[in-house]
This record gives structure tokens, C-alpha cells and sequence, in this order.
């Protein structure tokens, strides 16, 4: 099969040679109609081009560009339906939006000292630039999100016997076939109605912050859920590969003594070095002589090196971390919301 690369590289090529002629004849010539069959998208002579071949490769950008144009679509409807909720209101009475809002939707809206606390240390901002510009930055921001929690919670209300149709469509998220093996990582029942496959490499920021947002999915949900772990080491992580390795030794211990040792290794990306994976495992109480024996012979490298080749080839993976969510993509560190929303869909059916 011919790389995505190459064959962008190509076009590139294609498309500056076409800008040095205003000539008709030397630009392919493209007739833009409906297709009596759904699934070719582009036909020439007798060949035929499907939708599966164009999106491969593209998935995640496609959908992720879709997403953006869906949520400015739901941002603009809601402030449509906000202004004309108030604007049929009784008590609106020649109030203006902000007084209205104040006085009826976000009413007694108060920061306080805990709130700007929790806020810096969430964040964790350095004391040193707590200053009070900061600090008073910092209070507006929360009374601004307070604002915006009373005013869902308002159009909740307010649309509760109504509740609003929309007529355009949500963007699907792609979904892939992802092969887990006995020899993955894994957390929960295997049983469960929703499996979450994580592709992630341990010297990656990102991905020391999913392993957070993960630890809140598996609390919120609990046995509704398995999640199972794959290594994606990035080419330029020069200790993920061996960080990599070092937990597959860990998981060969026990499926608690993996995702104790996975923690460790987010908790400590800076210093990955072979003897630091070694005290690593000693600190968590890993059998040290197996585990010594493990990683010095490379024992997992043929499975290391079909998570990376399914990741980067059949699954198209170009950053980490990457999630499948019973197959559905969702692509980043995203936040807890964006796992439920998918989840919960998912434990409905």
C-alpha cells in the first residue's frame, strides 16, 4: 500500500507545477455530481475510488475538523435559544440581557477564598506568581464559569416540557477494530459492556495527564468498565521504548502491579533511565530477579513491536494518547465529559 505521505507529497508537487499555467489541459479535470452508489466517491474510466480509501489515514482529522464545525453550530444555537427564552420571559419587563441575567439566571454568583484556592492548586500555579493582578484574574474566571453553569442550568429548566429539536447532524466518531490479546495490560471485568483501549507512551505529557482523567473514568464507572493498556512509543521518546518493555515485565507480575508501575512511570517522566525502571519496580515490590530477567533479555519485544505496528499502521495512530472507546475513537487527553458522553451512549444500548 502506498504511504499517505507519499502520495500528499505528490499532490504537492502536482499542485505547484499546476500554478505556472493558466492552461485548462494541464489541470486534472474533476466533474463534481451525485453518485448512484454510496459508497464510490470519485470514479475515472473504469476505476473506481470508495469512500473507505479516501478517509484512510484521515479519520481523525476529518472528524475532529467536523467536531469543530458541529460545537460553533450548538454554541451560536444556544445563544439564540438563551436570547429568545429571555426575551419571552414575563419578568423580562425592558431589562436589558446582562440585568436579566443577574437578577433572575445568575443570581448571587460568589468566589470565594477556597474556590481561588482549589483553582491553584488544580493548576498548579507557583506561589511566587500569586500576585493580586493574578489572583483577581483568577476570581473572574470562576465567576465567569459560575455564570455559565446558572445559565444551563436555566435553559434546562425552561426547556424541560420543550425540549429542543435540532436538525442537523452530529459527526460520528470513527470506529475501529482493535485487537486486545491476553497479553495486554488490563483493568476491570472482561465482561464489561464497554472496553476502553489506550495507546499511550510513558515519556509523553499528554498522556502523564490522561492517566489522570483515566483514573477518574474507572472511579466513575467502576465494573461497568474494562480498560486496557497498549504501548505506543514515539519515535523521538528516546526511554519510551525501554519504559515500554519495563511495564510489560511489570504486567507479567500481576494486573495490579502493571497499573501501579504505569502510575510510577507517569509520575517520573524525567528519569526513565535502565536503573530508575529498575528501582521503579523495586519500590512497588516487584519480584526483582524476574523482573531483572525480563527486561535485560527484552522478553516482550515481539509484542511491543505489534502494538506499535498496529498502531501506526491498521489504526493510522499519529499521536498518543489515542482512545477507543468500544472501538470509537476519541483522540487526546480530552476531559472526563468527553469519556461519558461516549460511554454513557455505549451502556445504553
Amino acid at each position: 500500500m502506498i504511504k499517505i505521505f507519499s502520495l500528499c507529497m505528490l499532490v504537492g508537487v502536482l499542485s505547484l507545477g499546476s500554478s505556472c499555467s493558466n492552461s485548462a489541459q494541464s489541470k486534472t479535470q474533476y466533474v463534481f455530481k451525485k453518485s448512484k452508489d454510496k459508497e464510490v466517491i470519485a470514479q475515472f474510466a473504469k476505476t473506481k475510488i470508495t469512500n473507505k480509501e479516501l478517509m484512510s489515514g484521515i479519520y481523525a482529522e476529518v472528524f475532529d475538523l467536523e467536531k469543530k464545525i458541529f460545537d460553533l453550530k450548538m454554541n451560536r444555537l444556544k445563544a439564540i435559544i438563551l436570547q429568545k427564552l429571555m426575551e419571552s420571559d414575563p419578568n423580562r419587563k425592558g431589562l436589558s440581557n446582562d440585568q436579566f441575567l443577574e437578577k433572575y439566571i445568575a443570581t448571587s454568583i460568589k468566589v470565594s477564598k477556597k474556590d481561588i484556592e482549589k483553582f491553584v492548586k488544580e493548576r498548579k500555579i507557583p506561589k511566587e506568581q500569586l500576585n493580586d493582578m493574578v489572583k483577581g484574574q483568577i476570581k473572574k474566571f470562576l465567576e465567569m464559569e459560575k455564570k455559565k453553569e446558572a445559565v444551563e442550568v436555566w435553559m434546562a429548566e425552561k426547556t424541560k416540557k420543550f425540549p429542543v429539536s435540532v436538525f442537523f447532524e452530529q459527526p460520528m466518531r470513527p470506529v475501529f477494530e482493535v485487537k486486545v490479546t491476553d497479553q495486554d495490560p488490563s483493568w476491570g471485568d472482561k465482561n464489561a459492556k464497554v472496553t476502553i483501549v489506550e495507546f499511550s507512551d510513558f515519556q509523553c505529557p499528554f498522556c502523564s495527564k490522561a492517566a489522570k482523567i483515566m483514573d477518574q473514568v474507572k472511579k466513575h464507572y467502576g465494573k461497568k468498565i474494562r480498560v486496557v493498556y497498549k504501548n505506543f512509543p514515539l519515535p523521538f521518546h528516546p526511554q519510551a521504548k525501554p519504559a515500554a518493555l519495563a511495564s510489560l515485565c511489570a504486567n507479567e507480575q500481576g494486573d495490579s502491579y502493571f497499573w501501579k508501575y504505569y502510575h510510577m512511570l507517569f509520575e517520573n517522566q524525567n528519569a526513565l533511565a535502565d536503573s530508575n525502571l529498575v528501582d521503579y519496580a523495586k519500590k512497588i515490590g516487584l519480584n526483582q530477579k524476574q523482573f531483572k530477567s525480563c527486561l535485560e533479555s527484552k522478553k516482550y519485544r515481539t509484542k511491543l513491536e505489534d502494538d506499535i505496528k498496529q498502531a501506526g499502521g491498521d489504526l493510522d495512530i499519529k499521536s498518543t494518547p489515542t482512545f477507543y472507546v468500544n472501538g470509537q475513537l476519541i483522540n487526546g487527553a480530552l476531559p472526563l465529559e468527553a469519556f461519558q458522553e461516549v460511554i454513557d451512549a455505549q451502556l445504553e444500548l
